[in-house]
């Protein structure tokens, strides 16, 4: 399928409604203009980081009129945040997502994973990797080649069929006013994915996301209900649900340090995802930070050694970014640098 019309949705943060960032917009509304896209932007997307803040609801509200919108080919995420878990009391307390959905297409990522949770929940297969705002209004002449390859693709076949590694990583941009676009971030030689424990060929469908988001789920360190709401709606998969699927985790743009990074993956282990999953994908951290030392934890944590863990994959806060199909059979080849996607 072709994708003839995205819808912009605010699910988190409000940032794409503020002034300030007017100039990246409008290169993210050129370049879906050049890809023959028409755009929607959901009633609340724009109305700025704090009107959409203080109304979960609203949000809400917008994902239920994008599925139900038939005109809306695609559901966009305009960017992450850190507060989506409260859109749930208003999508499940009187079954609202579940009487909207259809499947369709649903792009986001970082904050983001709540959602992905969410729809999965309703058995809504969706894509994770990339956003609005990060990607389609990246501030260099062009959108990143490796993440513009990946968007293309979904938005010309509706599918992503396979993923290899990048061939470069990029520094992370410090300045995103006026004066940075058109300028090019520096760019490194990327090294593919790394095999760092158990057989290099693994399958199964992926689920995950943000690490800093999951464990929000388990931890009210950031808001002090998130575990309790969390719960009551029984957003995470329960062990029975993970049997042999492959786990995502990537870590956000905070960079959490070795010690918080510990205590999120001890958390996971102790909840025991690690004994029933048939693999592990851990996105490159943004900047390369603490490469070394998240690979160590991952390795020393894990009680499960013969887990396969492939590290380093092109997903998340890291750029460029891949997109990753959520609910669909993944067969992943360390060995040939290759994840492959089979919709059958």
């Amino acid at each position: 399928m072709r994708v003839k019309k995205i819808g912009v949705v605010s699910l988190s943060s409000g940032i794409i409604g503020e002034d300030f960032i007017k100039h990246e917009l409008h290169i993210g509304m050129n370049r879906l203009l050049e890809f023959g896209i028409e755009v929607k932007f959901l009633p609340n997307a724009l109305k700025g980081i704090e009107y959409i803040k203080d109304h979960p609801k609203k949000r809400a509200e917008d994902l239920i009129k994008a599925f139900k919108d038939d005109s809306i080919d695609m559901i966009l995420c305009a960017i992450g945040g850190e507060d989506t878990y409260r859109l749930l009391p208003y999508l499940f307390d009187n079954n609202e997502l579940n009487h909207a959905v259809k499947q369709k297409i649903f792009l986001g990522f970082s904050d983001t994973t709540m959602n992905h949770f969410m729809l999965n929940k309703v058995g809504i297969k969706t894509f994770y990797g990339q956003a609005f705002l990060p990607d389609i209004c990246e501030l260099s002449s062009e959108m990143l080649p490796y993440t513009k390859s990946y968007f293309e693709e979904l938005i010309n076949t509706g599918k992503i069929q396979e993923i290899r590694p990048s061939e470069v990583w990029y520094e992370e941009r410090e300045d995103f006013s006026e004066n940075s676009i058109g300028i090019s971030m520096k760019s490194h030689i990327n090294r593919g994915f790394e095999l760092i424990n158990g057989d290099p060929v693994f399958e199964g469908e992926i689920l995950g996301g943000c690490l800093d988001s999951i464990y929000d789920i388990f931890d009210n360190s950031r808001f002090e209900d998130t575990v309790s709401i969390c719960q009551k709606y029984e957003l995470f998969p329960n062990l029975e649900e993970w049997k042999n699927k492959i786990l995502l985790l990537e870590t956000s743009e905070e960079k959490p340090t070795p010690k918080l990074y510990r205590k999120m993956i001890h958390t996971l282990q102790e909840f025991g995802i690690f004994h029933v999953i048939s693999g592990l994908l851990v996105g490159k951290p943004q900047n390369e930070s603490y490469y070394d030392e998240y690979k160590s934890i991952l390795l020393d944590e894990i009680s499960n050694k013969e887990l396969s863990i492939i590290y380093n994959v092109n997903i998340g806060h890291a750029t460029p970014r891949c997109i990753i199909p959520f609910g669909v059979h993944a067969k992943v080849d360390a060995n040939h640098q290759i994840i492959k996607f089979n919709y059958d």
